[in-house]
């Protein structure tokens, strides 16, 4: 159970019995002062604080190892031996388009229950002229879908046929390697091809999942017979072997109509209508991806490329332009500045809560009006004067909309190749192992994406509202939190490729990530690794990842929020955010989250 804590008094008794209580409380301030901040430099001498070997164009860089300096080309991603096959790609003249999608068919491989070709991805894709494009390969709701189709029941979005959106990832990938690869694209199956045929070790963050999921692993035949096969689960350093899903693998790179409009499209729909589902033939015929226009930003001075919705970009932008109006650079991350950040994000996931599929708005032209006043600067200066940094205040302050749901199962690849093309590539399957269903006969893990719809009729968990907006309709596709960002810099040359997985806390992730970067001096590594906050507005709580200075959480506490700590190795709360940054004279650098025990590679 997490605790909700009002003071300092509060944090101490939460980990006490009552009969220490009285006692406790005894103790003087200095005492607990300095083993918070103990614990608080502890933590940072393990993950955060790194020894300092060199500058770099003003950026102080670490010489850990997990920050990766390359001069050609470079990939981050959750899995060190899927970051080196895409670097791998580029070093046998591979784009970063091909270097993605290599290495997220690896990542669906190895970290199934997070990724794969039965969920959906989001691709943003800077060219080296400098012109970028938005490939949108969501899932989508099928034809039978209706609006009330969850009221009955809301497990049945979570788990089963139902919950089963059209898997959109690999014509997605098919669509962007016809565009921008170099290699062929049988060439970008041939590793995971190798890796699901002849087995793989259990790496760690596979082998925390499959403990936590001992339950389903166990009593889902599909499941058990790969991850238990002899009845017992494997753990770390045991052989996972994916036979049917290299099969699978083998028949898509020798033909990718094959996943739409053959066998493997049939055996995926009699696998999901046998679990529950409305699935048709026709809904996997009739998928496409869709080519966005991004939205663009300017923060200091940098352009930032962002996706449209269905995604979270639009909020990312209007947090950005909040907290460029305060120079956050001065001070660095003091009480004042984490309060100025806290607030924005609150502000933020109210302008989230207004975001959906454009395509099914009634008045699109009013919508899309809203959506350009949300992302100007105009906007974010007349919000910046209700914005307190001595109070925090009741949801309602922030003027959210509607409710909003999550999506943890994802993964998030940054990628930039010899020519400065640039890709940030985010897919999910949705929650964790997705809709816990498994073709045995392709091997395919299906996603759940369905629970990213709202329910109407009834208020969530937390007495909201659900949004209209984000209705069940046939052939719609939910809002995401996902938020794949590319940054140029003054002169226009791409400098930084983001990302992050973790469902709404993808959000705050990846705009923490930023403001490490760019207005508290971080290297790379440090900004990912650095602790962070989340707060989404309900519930009205703000969590804290442990690691930060006692003085900041005491503030906060003084301001009025109510704390939730969290260990920043407990999976249920964590966002990993992936970052590759190029330097003006060439240095590329690249880092993964330690949250995710990620590791970047580079040449």
């Amino acid at each position: 159970m997490t605790n909700n804590y009002h003071s300092i008094e509060d944090i101490e008794d939460g980990h006490r019995s009552d009969d220490d209580i009285k006692s406790s409380r005894r103790l003087s301030l200095l005492k607990v002062v300095i083993l918070v901040v103990c614990a608080g430099l502890l933590f940072g001498l393990i993950i955060v604080a790194f020894p300092v070997n060199k500058v770099l164009d003003g950026i102080i860089a670490s010489d850990d190892p997990r920050l990766i300096v390359a001069k050609h080309g470079a990939v981050a991603s959750e899995l060190v031996n899927c970051s080196v096959i895409g670097v791998d790609v580029l070093k046998e003249g591979g784009s970063a388009v091909d270097a993605a999608i290599a290495t997220q068919l690896c990542v669906g491989t190895v970290n199934a229950f997070s990724a794969g070709i039965g969920g959906g991805g989001l691709m943003m894709i800077r060219l080296p002229d400098g012109t970028a494009e938005f490939i949108d390969c969501r899932e989508t709701a099928p034809q039978s879908a209706k609006p009330d189709m969850y009221k009955k029941n809301h497990t049945w979005s979570k788990i089963g046929g139902l919950a089963v959106g059209v898997p959109g990832e690999v014509r997605g990938m098919k669509l962007a390697h016809e565009k921008y690869g170099k290699l062929p694209w049988k060439r970008l199956f041939e590793p995971s091809i190798k890796l699901s045929r002849d087995g793989f070790p259990v790496p760690p963050e596979l082998a925390i999942r499959l403990k936590s999921y001992r339950s389903v692993i166990l009593n889902v035949p599909s499941y058990r017979d790969i991850y238990a096969p002899h009845g017992q689960l494997l753990t770390e350093g045991k052989i996972v072997h994916r036979l049917n899903f290299s099969k699978t693998l083998e028949a898509i790179a020798n033909d990718s109509t094959e996943f739409y409009e053959g066998y493997i499209a049939k055996s995926l729909v009699k696998e999901i209508n046998t679990q529950g589902g409305k699935m048709t033939f026709e809904d996997f015929v009739n998928y496409r991806p869709i080519v966005r226009e991004p939205i663009i930003g300017y923060y200091h001075g940098r352009k930032v490329i962002t996706p449209p919705e269905p995604t979270s970009g639009p909020a990312l932008i209007f947090m950005l332009n909040l907290l460029e109006g305060y120079n956050m650079t001065i001070t660095g991350l003091d009480g004042t500045n984490l309060q100025r950040i806290v607030e924005t994000i609150k502000f933020g996931f109210a302008r989230r809560t207004e975001l959906a599929d454009p395509a099914f708005f009634e008045n699109q032209k009013e919508h899309n009006d809203r959506v350009k006043e949300i992302i100007s600067k105009k906007f974010a200066e007349l919000v910046r004067h209700n914005v307190s940094d001595t109070h925090t205040y009741n949801p309602s302050h922030y003027d959210p909309m509607f409710d909003f749901t999550e999506d943890h199962g994802t993964t998030h690849i940054s990628a930039i190749d010899v020519n400065n093309m640039a890709v940030s590539f985010t897919s999910t399957v949705n929650l964790i192992w997705g809709a816990r269903v498994l073709d045995p006969n392709t091997g395919i893990l299906l996603n759940n994406e369905m629970n990213d719809f709202a329910v109407p009729g009834e208020p969530n968990d937390f007495g909201l509202w659900p949004s209209p907006y984000n209705f069940v309709a046939p052939g719609k596709r939910p809002l995401s939190s996902t938020v794949p960002t590319i940054v140029e810099n003054e002169d226009g040359e791409v400098e930084l490729i983001v990302g992050g997985s973790g469902g709404t806390r993808i959000l705050t992730g990846v705009l923490q990530v930023l403001t490490n970067v760019y207005e508290f001096n971080m290297d790379v590594l440090s900004a990912v690794n650095a602790p962070r906050v989340h707060q989404q507005l309900l519930p009205n709580v703000l969590e804290m990842e442990s690691g930060f200075d006692y003085e900041l959480v005491n503030d906060l506490l003084k301001i009025g929020h109510v704390i939730q700590l969290h260990n920043v190795y407990d999976r249920r709360f964590a966002c990993a955010v992936q970052i590759v940054r190029k330097f003006k004279n060439g240095t590329i650098h690249a880092a993964s989250d330690y949250r995710k025990v990620g590791f970047a590679a580079g040449y």
